[in-house]
């Protein structure tokens, strides 16, 4: 499954890491040097809820940020009530 936000289409993103050496200038060096840069990758905070989507309750894949701004529609909680004797006569 492709790791990406049903709501903002949020998706694993391509970057690169970069490692330095040296002294910063205002630390009374002569600068910070890039030694190296690294393939990497930023993965959006995808979490699996169950969300209202045109009328009916879906298994969904919604970002973080989505669900803190309100763009999914959790459903109603099922109130529960048990078989009684008295309630199938």
């Amino acid at each position: 499954m492709s790791r990406v936000c049903y709501f903002t289409g949020k998706k694993t993103r391509a970057g690169r890491t970069y490692a330095h050496r040296g002294k910063a200038k205002y630390l009374g060096g002569v600068g910070r040097k890039v030694t190296g840069r690294t393939k990497r990758t930023f993965k959006a905070n995808i979490q699996k809820v169950r969300a209202v989507i045109e009328g009916k309750v879906t298994r969904v894949r919604a970002s973080a940020k989505a669900i803190r701004n309100g763009l999914v529609t959790k459903p109603l909680k099922r109130v529960y009530k048990p078989v009684t004797d008295e309630a199938e006569a």
